[in-house]
């Protein structure tokens, strides 16, 4: 998104970070960014902010620092910039502190949703929490709406569960691929099925939990050397566990394009997921065919049996796997089908484009008050 809207702006990057960045990741937004800064909160941080910032949801004050607002207010005097473009909801505290009009909300994902989903397959002792934190969402993201001149969502779905009566006039802008770096790969094939994403995040953890526990061994009675890669940084012990009797768990992987071409096919049975999932578009411009659930495909909008498999129990799951890891030709059409699709829909240069008009109608409006 940054390197698209790069053709149509001047970009200041600021960018919250957990941990100091690596110099390779600041370099690979550089060319397009005419300066950066980078602030790191520590844990500590986070923790004071949570318990001084109890009006907020815990995922915005975990991220919040009035340290690292002053330093945002000290680059923006810096940097003069026309328009704020804010990623994410959890960035958005800083935004609204701004001077500055128009924003622009990049909300990403219905969080409030997502928390509420999460709580039927949380421990019992996160349930509390998370409700808690499913209501501040809910009141934030209402907030929040009033807020900026510009929203944009990843999904339909994503948009109807926005708490805002005036949520229609938030755009639908999904994610794209980058179709030169994710391309079809001649590669051997090492495992027959992958999950990846990052392997803290809780949607992530029930999905995989959900692969190895309910699907694989139902699998295995099938084909007793069927193979599973689960593959994502930060793995939390009970992913770690799974490791072994088939199942292969990684951790951080430089170049995730070697996963997907090592793999047969991608297994996404996301069950408590909001959003439109990355992991889904990458494999599918790499011909890595996709069984998925109905919550996956509702925002992703694929054709099942076409463009991907859509799934809902172990047993489809399985149906579904082994016809593709038996059937050649079958395997062959829905690749080249889902290759078609996300070159069809999703294409960061057409979403980006949409954005860059949207901001420059703004601006000229500003310019003409």
């Amino acid at each position: 998104m940054i390197r698209h809207l790069s053709n149509h702006f001047d970009i200041c990057l600021f960018a919250i970070n957990e941990e100091t960045p690596r110099a390779s990741w600041v370099n690979e937004v550089s060319p397009y960014c005419i300066t950066i800064k980078t602030v790191v909160i520590s844990k500590f941080q986070s923790l004071r902010s949570m318990l001084l910032h109890h009006h907020i949801p815990f995922q915005s004050a975990y991220f919040y620092s009035d340290a690292a607002q002053q330093s945002l207010n000290e680059f923006v005097r810096e940097c003069q910039p026309d328009v704020v473009f804010c990623h994410l909801l959890r960035m958005s505290e800083y935004a609204k502190r701004l001077n500055i009009e128009p924003k622009v909300l990049d909300y990403m994902d219905a969080f409030s949703k997502g928390m509420e989903r999460m709580q039927s397959t949380s421990s019992w002792w996160l349930k509390i929490p998370s409700r808690i934190e499913e209501k501040r969402l809910l009141k934030y993201e209402e907030e929040i709406f009033d807020r900026v001149q510009y929203h944009i969502i990843i999904s339909e779905q994503d948009r109807a569960h926005i708490p805002h009566q005036e949520r229609e006039r938030i755009d639908i802008i999904p994610n794209g691929v980058d179709f030169e770096y994710f391309a079809p790969t001649a590669a051997e094939k090492t495992y027959d099925l992958l999950f990846n994403g990052h392997m803290s995040y809780p949607p992530n953890i029930a999905s995989a939990l959900y692969t190895a526990h309910e699907i694989f061994p139902m699998l295995r009675t099938i084909d007793k050397d069927i193979t599973l890669h689960i593959a994502g940084a930060d793995p939390v012990q009970k992913i770690k566990d799974l490791n072994g009797g088939g199942i292969t768990v990684t951790g951080w992987v430089d170049d995730i394009r070697t996963v997907y071409s090592s793999s047969r096919i991608l297994v996404a049975p996301m069950v408590i997921s909001i959003g439109l999932q990355n992991k889904i578009l990458q494999a599918m411009a790499m011909k890595i065919p996709c069984v998925i659930s109905t919550m996956a495909n509702n925002a992703l909008g694929a054709e099942h049996n076409k463009h991907v498999l859509v799934a809902n129990t172990p047993e489809e799951y399985c149906r579904y796997i082994h016809q593709l890891l038996h059937d050649t030709n079958f395997y062959r059409n829905i690749a080249e089908s889902a290759y078609q699709f996300v070159k069809s829909n999703f294409t960061w240069e057409e979403n980006t484009d949409k954005i860059a008009r949207v901001i420059l109608s703004l601006l000229k409006e500003k310019d003409n008050d």
